[in-house]
């Protein structure tokens, strides 16, 4: 029973102990818009190893190595598309959330609309497909269904 209640104590310990294991940098900015600029690039760059996590949200030490690159380059002065330009050259279109449209990424972008546009011509070419109802019945069909409501008429 001792051990039993050592173990629980102890993952208990080691459970509330995770978050405090968590890295948190700080950065001195020269000016509150240098701040704002680093929060959204960080959000906007993806960590290279971790692939679903931006930098910001990454433990990684590569996102590490790319905050602190990011902070030097604005303190340095570097416009938004200078850094990503930079961060792309060096890790490739993927370190972006939303990457730029151009031939390579022609798919990524117009892929949604072409499955909606095909997804629309499917449900028009089968509606069309579809024959209406008659709105009206002939002579010769009110006679059937009146003999057909009848019959039932009696059967009951």
């Amino acid at each position: 029973m001792n051990r039993l209640l050592t173990a629980t104590l102890a993952l208990w310990m080691l459970l509330l102990g995770l978050p405090a294991a968590a890295v948190i940098e700080t950065y001195e900015f020269s000016e509150p818009a240098l701040e704002k600029r680093y929060r959204e690039l960080s959000q906007e760059l993806r960590c290279p190893k971790c692939q679903n996590q931006n930098i910001a949200d990454s433990n990684a030490p590569i996102s590490q190595d790319l905050r602190r690159l990011l902070h030097q380059q604005l303190e340095a002065g570097a416009s938004d598309q200078e850094i990503l330009e930079f961060m792309v050259a060096r890790y490739g279109e993927f370190v972006r959330y939303r990457p730029a449209f151009n031939a390579a990424t022609a798919v990524l972008w117009l892929a949604p609309v072409l499955l909606l546009l095909a997804g629309a011509a499917g449900l028009l070419l089968l509606l069309r497909g579809r024959k209406p109802s008659p709105a009206t019945l002939d002579s010769d069909e009110q006679a059937r269904l009146a003999n057909l409501l009848q019959s039932a008429e009696k059967d009951a």
